[in-house]
């Protein structure tokens, strides 16, 4: 009687704090947060990382002109307030593609110089400094989790992904395809959202071997995000592609979750747009969803046929909840959405680029909660 007691009460708990969750999305908003002044409006953002609500990084590049080469921006969030920080011994004109960290006190980001060369930067807990990137590789992206750090780039052409060991950088094999991101459990436990000639993959590793499944069969889709939150759900989003049709028709989202059986689709309320990321919550399960450039199907008739759609998705275990990324005066909307939560609770960034006045374009940094 006893036992049974206690079962009721906590699925009484769980259902009380899956409510709170719930409501707290619905009544919560996501709100604009300036970049600092000095950062010139011809500036985008790429990619973030936090580990507290007065810690997060987000690195990008800041432009002189539409058509000039940019430098390297990275921003630091204090608690209060983004500030620029600056990066003794760059020199070099570029983009910072990507940060990632296993700790506060060890992050890394990817970038690219105005030649093409690949550039990497390491932070030891106090100051950012140039490292030596892998040997002949183009890199574009750094993802760490699970206690370690990968890298994803191009070697002669050819995809490579390389683990560091601690000292060094050593390749890893490659899945068929096109690898776009990693999520990483532990050494042998990553998953990998990319792209073969025959659809949408996603390829999980095991510390010894790749295994590949097509998730989308339909030409030309890709997935570039994915979140595993167990060995029976992993969920992965991007785009479904067309073939043909008319210059410049949209193109679907596309998300889908494997169940520890099969992957499905999952349908989201917009009819066209991309998966630009996933978040998880405190407890690592699927939070937040971001579909850039969203667009629903207007009623019939109207022109023009398309009215904007969700920029955010939030999954409460059940159904998703839309959200709209607030209006910035003198600016349209962002372009990509790449999120980033703050370790141990529902707060939520997200960067990128938004279009600017008269053609150009802005950073653009949004927080929840």
């Amino acid at each position: 009687m006893a036992r049974r007691l206690l079962i009721a009460a906590l699925a009484v708990a769980m259902a009380f704090v899956t409510a709170m969750t719930s409501a707290v999305a619905e009544t919560l908003s996501w709100e604009h947060v300036p970049v600092p002044a000095q950062v010139r409006p011809q500036a985008a953002l790429n990619e973030a990382v936090a580990f507290g609500p007065d810690r997060a990084w987000a690195v990008g590049a800041d432009a002189v002109g539409r058509e000039a080469p940019g430098f390297p921006l990275m921003l630091r969030w204090n608690g209060t307030a983004w500030q620029r920080r600056s990066l003794p011994g760059v020199r070099w004109q570029g983009n910072l593609l990507s940060i990632a960290a296993t700790s506060p006190t060890a992050a890394w980001s990817v970038g690219r110089d105005s030649a093409g060369g690949a550039r990497l930067l390491r932070f030891n807990g106090k100051t950012w400094s140039e490292s030596r990137p892998p040997s002949g590789v183009v890199l574009t992206k750094v993802v760490a989790g699970g206690g370690e750090t990968w890298l994803i780039g191009s070697r002669d052409g050819a995809q490579v992904l390389l683990r560091r060991d601690g000292r060094a950088w050593r390749d890893v094999p490659v899945p068929p395809g096109s690898v776009y991101g990693l999520h990483i459990r532990a050494a042998d436990d990553v998953w990998a959202a990319g792209a073969t000639n025959s659809g949408a993959a996603v390829s999980h590793w095991n510390g010894q071997a790749w295994e590949q499944t097509i998730v989308d069969g339909f030409p030309r889709s890709a997935v570039g995000s994915a979140l595993a939150v167990s060995p029976t759900e992993v969920w992965a989003g991007g785009t479904a592609g067309f073939v043909g049709g008319p210059p410049g028709r949209p193109i679907p989202p596309l998300l889908v979750r494997w169940d520890g059986q099969k992957w499905d689709r999952v349908k989201v309320p917009a009819d066209f747009g991309s998966i630009d990321s996933l978040a998880p919550t405190a407890s690592g399960g699927l939070a937040w969803v971001s579909v850039a450039r969203s667009l629903k199907w207007a009623p019939p008739g109207s022109n023009p046929p398309f009215v904007p759609g969700p920029d955010f998705l939030a999954w409460n275990g059940q159904s998703f909840t839309e959200h709209s990324e607030p209006a910035v005066a003198g600016e349209g909307d962002s372009w990509t959405l790449r999120l980033a939560p703050v370790p141990g609770t529902s707060t939520v960034w997200s960067v990128g680029r938004a279009d600017g006045p008269e053609g150009t374009f802005a950073p653009r940094v949004l927080r929840f909660g």
